[in-house]
């Protein structure tokens, strides 16, 4: 499993091996950690309309000083906006907040299929992308059944699957239906959550971090991308930042990334208990 300095998606989009995770990055605070990270290297930000914060997205953008063609940015559809017409509507009231003309990749944040709407909000993200608001279409959260049924229904298949995982919940299953269909998988909370897990001080993670000199978070971002799979990362400290970006100075043994494997927990090991069945985003 060899490192992957880039991305190149099922629609021929290129995408940087680690992207600035925006959950909870809020306020001046968030604006100042968003404006280093960029300067700092990031060039991908993944954000969504429910993280309440696309306009100070845009506003770290204008201040970084970074040409907006150098940059990528990702965004969600919430949930209560499943259906078609409202689906349009939010991607484009997204845009006006975040003061940009075109998303460089949307998802669709969650499945929710009790409420039975997401191959329509699919169809509004195909329809989108053809109008120009959108450059890079995917899915978030999305079982391989999910992937199926959109993909039957419109001909279309997304080209990125984010998803949680982390060694705790490695998801491989789903990684391989990813893998089988052409899509990339997004690990979102990669380094789990410090105040639901202790993944960051693994005995395991700490002694292979220990082995190479990097930190645990090191081991973590790069066990993903030599398993090809692209990561999502919140990162407000500023040496943080920069040990996020250098993931590819090193390369982790196969015995150590299957150490990684083995702590996998199954669903006990979800950090909320997310499961995309049952999980319901109507915000």
């Amino acid at each position: 499993m060899t490192l992957n300095e880039q991305f190149v998606l099922n629609d021929g989009a290129v995408l940087p091996p680690i992207a600035y995770g925006m959950v909870n990055v809020q306020g001046a605070k968030g604006l100042n950690s968003l404006v280093t990270a960029l300067q700092n290297g990031f060039r991908l930000v993944d954000t969504s309309t429910n993280y309440m914060n696309e306009g100070l997205t845009g506003e770290a953008i204008r201040r970084s000083g970074i040409p907006r063609d150098d940059l990528l940015v990702s965004s969600k559809l919430p949930g209560a906006y499943h259906d078609y017409d409202k689906a349009i509507g939010m991607i484009q009231e997204s845009l006006y907040r975040i003061g940009l003309d075109y998303f460089d990749k949307y998802l669709i944040h969650w499945p929710l299929p009790k409420q039975g709407k997401y191959v329509e909000a699919w169809q509004a993200l195909v329809d989108a992308q053809k109008f120009g608001l959108i450059k890079t279409i995917g899915v978030s959260n999305f079982l391989p059944e999910h992937l199926d049924t959109i993909i039957e229904a419109t001909g279309v298949t997304p080209a990125t699957n984010q998803i949680e995982r982390h060694p705790y919940f490695n998801n491989k299953e789903l990684i391989e239906a990813n893998n089988k269909r052409g899509i990339l998988t997004e690990a979102w909370s990669p380094l789990g959550r410090g105040y639901l897990n202790d993944v960051l001080v693994n005995g395991t993670i700490e002694a292979i971090a220990k082995k190479y000199d990097r930190s645990p978070a090191q081991v973590i971002l790069n066990w993903n991308n030599q398993n090809h799979v692209m990561t999502n990362v919140k990162a407000g400290n500023y040496n943080h930042q920069l040990e996020d970006l250098d993931l590819l100075s090193f390369e982790l043994s196969k015995d150590d990334l299957a150490q990684i494997d083995a702590l996998d927990k199954g669903e006990p090991g979800r950090v909320e208990g997310q499961h995309p069945n049952e999980y319901e985003e109507f915000d």
